[in-house]
């Protein structure tokens, strides 16, 4: 039996066109409805934790992906997800926040790496807190074999919509 719609059978999704549309589609079988409802609650929740900690979803997303490391602004900007002008937008502000710090590049000076300050490392702790303890809300009663199981299919599904 496979899953995907009620009665574990998969819908035929072979043909893209509106006729090929299955008369009983339930969106609740499709699972990049799950994917889309389960991140949006999460970052609705990150985010209304996050403002209690003077921070937003934007910039955690900086802290988490720059860490204790230098990270080139497009190398941030695509593991935020973020387009790059907006990424440079979100950096700057940052950067007068006194979250970040900004040099060029010592192998190439076209490009920017971007590093924590030691607010910003304070930041990024109390962010990480924030979002480890949605996480152990979430995860905790689940086995860390489903959890593995789950970033293995999330990886596929990405690697095959690149």
């Amino acid at each position: 039996m496979q899953s995907g719609t009620p009665g574990g059978k998969r819908a035929d999704m072979t043909e893209s066109s509106p006729a090929s549309r299955p008369a009983h589609f339930d969106p609740r079988g499709w699972p990049f409805f799950w994917m889309t409802q389960a991140v949006g609650r999460y970052l609705r929740k990150l985010e209304q934790h996050l403002k209690r900690e003077g921070l937003d979803v934007a910039r955690w997303r900086v802290l988490m992906s720059v860490g204790n490391r230098q990270l080139g602004v497009s190398e941030i900007a695509d593991l935020a997800i973020v387009k790059l002008p907006t990424m440079l937008k979100l950096i700057q502000r940052m950067e007068a926040d006194g979250l970040v710090q900004c040099a060029p590049r010592v192998s190439d000076a076209r490009y920017t790496d971007v590093s924590l300050t030691p607010a910003g490392q304070e930041a990024c702790d109390r962010a990480w807190t924030v979002a480890n303890a949605i996480y152990q809300t979430v995860f905790h009663d689940i086995p860390s074999e489903d959890e593995a199981h789950l970033n293995d299919v999330l990886k596929r599904v990405f690697e095959r919509l690149g």
